[in-house]
């Protein structure tokens, strides 16, 4: 593994920063202690910072040379609304709220490649550092795009990372095309006639039409969509009903629609609609559908993705950079990628055994409250980012 020393020398105040940032975990556009935290840094290092893209965002601007060319690189810093299991000492001060899915780390990275860039600039062009709010739901990508990052920082290019629990340390995956799943929510308000639960012959009951309707939902991707276009329709709420004795006047469903392409959620969307409709007028019932699109897929442009493979090979060795198996979750970060090329790759954060004394009795997975950051990633993750950097402005140099 070819680890930059000049990372490696700073990565303990480094993980200082990450594990008080864990600490003091922040939701989406709420990031603002860890913003403050972000720019101070980057100022103390006499690299300019621009603020206020999408309420919190923080960019650092580091310049060298005279060459127009600029990458961007880019981390996440909110943390999820979930209570923290963890007791180690760096475990979050704010109950509810907890780094649960790396942000901390994602930050922390971003920063020790900062660290190295401000006294070692061993590139001709600009290399933009941009610090998002908001990934957890929010859209902060989007925002910032609406802010005019892209306008205000013209870049070439720009790449994310996450980390991704289960994989050994030492090791990178990244591929072309789809990787991360868009994401919508539905809502079905099925309104019926409540009566008598003794007497359902007077009243039409929605809760068995639900029942149908969340049956015929699964139909979608079974008989509707492709063998080979993933999909995923999950209902995961019903509500309905205050008494065991009441048949209630109405019943609401909830649930997520993944998708990789756009043409399939639209299908899906149209599909569960009709279903919805017909199901209900069947029974003499009527309903209200809702269908609310997120975060579209994230796809990695392939000439960038082969880039930052071979960037990754250069590091780790081609052994241990691995084909991107594509997940249902979805990432905001596909906003970006929609407005310029780039790759998103996943670093992989190990099994769990690096968790401090003290830490929760669940594993060490993604939005699970046994979760922490591996230390041992900022290095090897600062290190991507600063030979990635290095070697695109390089690409195409004569």
């Amino acid at each position: 593994m070819k680890l930059l020393d000049s990372i490696v020398t700073e990565a303990a105040a480094i993980v200082a920063l990450r594990r008080d940032i864990h600490a003091h975990p922040e939701l989406c556009f709420q990031e603002v202690r860890t913003a403050d935290l972000v720019a101070a840094r980057l100022t103390e290092w006499g690299i300019p910072v621009h603020r206020g893209l999408g309420g919190t965002g923080v960019v650092g601007i580091v310049k060298n040379g005279t060459s127009a060319r600029a990458v961007g690189l880019r981390a996440d810093m909110d943390a999820l609304p979930m209570q923290e299991f963890n007791t180690f000492a760096h475990a979050s001060k704010h109950a509810g709220k907890m780094h649960a899915c790396g942000h901390d780390g994602h930050t922390a990275m971003l920063l020790a490649a900062a660290r190295h860039f401000a006294k070692n600039r061993n590139f001709d062009g600009t290399v933009y550092l941009i610090f998002q709010p908001a990934e957890e739901g929010g859209g902060g990508a989007r925002e910032m795009i609406k802010d005019g990052l892209f306008e205000k920082f013209p870049m070439e290019a720009v790449f994310g990372m996450h980390n991704w629990p289960g994989g050994q340390v030492g090791r990178f995956a990244v591929s072309p095309g789809p990787v991360m799943a868009s994401t919508a929510e539905f809502k079905v308000t099925i309104h019926g006639k409540g009566g008598h639960g003794a007497m359902p012959h007077l009243g039409t009951d929605p809760v068995p039409i639900a029942c149908q309707m969340v049956q015929a939902f699964q139909t979608i991707v079974s008989r509707n969509t492709k063998p080979v276009d993933a999909a995923v329709v999950s209902v995961t709420m019903i509500h309905s009903g205050e008494a065991t004795n009441v048949i209630p006047d109405s019943c609401e469903l909830q649930g997520t629609v993944r998708t990789f392409r756009a043409e399939v959620q639209d299908m899906i969307e149209a599909r569960m609609k009709k279903i919805a409709e017909h199901v209900c007028a069947a029974h003499d019932a009527t309903c209200e559908f809702e269908f609310q699109r997120n975060y579209p897929a994230t796809v990695n442009s392939a000439p960038e993705a082969e880039f930052a493979r071979q960037v990754m090979a250069s590091i780790v060795g081609e052994a241990n950079v691995q084909v991107q198996e594509p997940t249902m979750g979805a990432e905001d970060f596909a906003f970006m990628l929609q407005a310029r090329p780039g790759a998103y790759c996943f670093i992989h954060n190990g099994d769990g055994g690096h968790r401090a004394m003290g830490h929760g009795a669940g594993p060490c997975l993604l939005h699970n409250p046994s979760y922490d950051f591996n230390d041992d990633l900022i290095p090897l993750g600062a290190t991507y980012w600063v030979r990635l950097a290095e070697e695109w402005l390089a690409k195409g140099r004569a």
